[in-house]
């Protein structure tokens, strides 16, 4: 237990929690207020510029976006309404289809990056020194390990 009696576990999830639930709104808030697209659409189009060919599968970009399977289906239909991104089919295995990113959908990426870079910065980097938030990332992404997968337990410790 915590010295005030708070399991730091306990204490690191609502700290988590209470993060996300501040600085994603903010982030969002500054996108928006310049005009540029929003948090979701720049995950999806960052994860889909980052792939080979900047296409993915459906399924995969469902993994690695930060958001539910569902939501990335409806955030690639509401990019290809927009130009941003097109659904193409996979002609090897006609139940899945691929996310593609257009170049307008990388026109879009590169003149939101300042902002999101901006946004960031202000948010979180204000608030830390360059040291602590790359601690920050190390312990995040180890206590993330595993769980992307589902495996539940203490590897790693």
């Amino acid at each position: 237990m915590a010295e005030d009696g708070e399991d730091p576990q306990v204490a690191a999830w609502r700290g988590l929690l209470v993060a996300h639930s501040r600085l994603v709104p903010a982030v969002e808030a500054d996108l928006r207020a310049a005009g540029q697209v929003s948090l979701s659409w720049y995950d999806v189009l960052l994860e889909l510029n980052a792939a080979p060919g900047r296409r993915l599968r459906m399924s995969e970009l469902g993994q690695r976006a930060v958001l539910s399977r569902t939501r990335v289906s409806r955030v690639v239909d509401e990019l290809a309404a927009a130009g941003l991104a097109e659904r193409q089919p996979d002609e090897a295995d006609g139940r899945s289809s691929f996310a593609v990113l257009t170049p307008a959908g990388r026109n879009a990426l590169r003149r939101a990056w300042p902002v999101y870079r901006e946004a960031i910065r202000r948010r979180l980097g204000a608030h830390l020194t360059a040291q602590q938030c790359r601690q920050l990332a190390g312990l995040l992404e180890h206590a993330t390990a595993g769980a992307e997968t589902g495996i539940s337990g203490k590897a790693g410790r």
